[in-house]
């Protein structure tokens, strides 16, 4: 086992990182932009050290920092969190080359999973299910067009290097292209770096349905059931549940041996999330992988009982799965609510600021991953996720009812956050029948219920 770690994040994955390795003896190394002097991960790690100025690119992007900081501290790993540089295959290289081992999958694996358009050749290959579309990054609007029309409209464009609703665009119909085009290729470019486009086809109210994977060095594989994460607004997530209302365990078992299949097929090691689009019919499509932890994955751990970070550390540090495929079972119902720094009345405005007054929810089957405490100043250089509110249920009715308790025993003053959003949607009957769709929010904002 390692002897200590870097935590290369923030906010509330960098405080889960740390307590993880706590209970396996393991020592943390909090790295922290100025911004985040004050943040219960320099408080909580046995050493902290600040790494630049609070832009990501001068603190938590800037890997010859990070490196650094592993390197004075004596670091032997590095745990990327997600985000920043989660699933950036130069960083895990530069972490190899240094002598750190990077606690996430091999550089390979993430570059052929991280470009979406090769990753999608590879699951074709592989014999897992993709959404029909180019076979690789397009040149132009004008070859997109030719594209669109042969497999037909709406089409997805997307961007290759990126994720988290970056760079994507529905286009309806050949004189939208161009548009749709230039204009998700400026935003990948600005988010990722690189402005490469493909297009697949639009399947029109899919449910968003992900696997959770875990691999470790010999080739052993397990999958720890599916988080239906249909509950989103622009591409971000904003509720996820586990397991999800629309699948049954014959289809469970399908989707989970698919992503077994797409993980060996990329060389994976690690923890790593298969997302899949799921048609009402019960057809189901690979969308991309998560090379990394995800924001969700507290409610995997409860219906498991599997400590997905501390089985991370375990695996990077050589230790095979402990457990069999037929070990991995399912219990109850799990659901969590991001609770963002935004005003969701409003247009889900950024509300960065002091919290004034705070107060979380506990009780029989709450909790609450979040670094925030009554006087923290939210800063306005990052995601604006205050916690995660998970509620967990011998059922779903049960895992619900305690969420609409949950949302109102939460008090956050000084700022607005997305509490009135969630207690809308507990409150909608469609959420409350499990009949929802990528389209639900929308719906639901437009004057819902969510509903068709």
């Amino acid at each position: 086992m390692f002897q200590k770690i870097l935590v290369a994040n923030r906010g509330e994955i960098a405080l889960r990182v740390i307590r993880a390795s706590k209970e396996l003896g393991v020592r943390t190394v909090a790295a922290y932009s100025e911004a985040d002097r004050d943040t219960l991960a320099v408080r909580f790690a046995e050493e902290a050290v600040c790494i630049g100025a609070a832009p990501p690119a001068e603190s938590y992007l800037a890997m010859s920092r990070l490196i650094s900081a592993a390197e004075v501290t004596g670091c032997d790993a590095v745990h990327p969190g997600y985000g920043f540089l989660a699933e950036n295959a130069d960083f895990a290289e530069a972490c190899q080359s240094s002598g750190l081992v990077f606690i996430g999958p091999p550089p390979e694996a993430i570059r052929k999973m991280g470009d979406k358009a090769s990753a999608k050749q590879l699951m074709r290959r592989s014999g897992v299910p993709v959404v029909e579309g180019s076979e690789g990054v397009l040149d132009s609007p004008a070859e997109a067009a030719k594209k669109a029309r042969a497999i037909g409209y709406p089409v997805m464009i997307k961007a290759a290097a990126g994720g988290g609703g970056k760079g994507m665009r529905i286009v309806k119909n050949t004189e939208g292209m161009e548009a749709g085009f230039r204009t998700a290729q400026a935003e990948a470019q600005a988010a990722f770096g690189n402005g490469s486009l493909y297009l697949e086809k639009y399947v029109e109210k899919p449910r968003h349905v992900e696997i959770q994977i875990l691999g470790d060095r010999e080739g052993h594989f397990v999958y720890l059931g599916e988080r239906d994460c249909s509950i989103q607004r622009r591409h971000q997530k904003l509720i996820e549940e586990a397991l999800s209302p629309a699948l049954s365990p014959a289809m469970r078992k399908k989707m989970g041996e698919a992503a077994v299949k797409g993980a060996k097929a990329a060389g994976y090691v690690n923890a790593g999330t298969i997302e899949f689009l799921v048609e009402a019919g019960g057809r189901f499509y690979f969308m991309e992988m998560n090379t990394r932890i995800q924001v969700e994955h507290p409610v995997t751990e409860l219906v498991t009982g599997v400590d997905l970070v501390k089985a991370q550390i375990r695996i990077a540090a050589g230790e095979p799965l402990p457990w069999k495929q037929e070990e991995i079972v399912l219990q109850g119902h799990a659901l969590e609510c991001r609770i963002n720094a935004e005003d969701s009345e409003n247009g889900f405005l950024p509300q960065p600021g002091k919290i004034t007054s705070l107060h979380f929810a506990g009780g029989p089957g709450v909790r609450v991953d979040t670094h925030v405490y009554q006087d923290y100043t939210v800063p306005p250089n990052y995601d604006s996720l205050l916690a995660k509110l998970v509620t967990y249920g011998r059922d779903r009715a049960e895992a619900v009812a305690r969420m609409k308790r949950a949302l109102d025993e939460c008090v956050i003053e000084g700022i607005k956050t997305t509490i009135p959003f969630h207690q809308k949607v507990m409150r909608d009957p469609r959420f409350l029948s499990g009949d929802v769709d990528t389209g639900y929010v929308e719906a639901l904002l437009n004057g819902g219920p969510g509903g068709r």
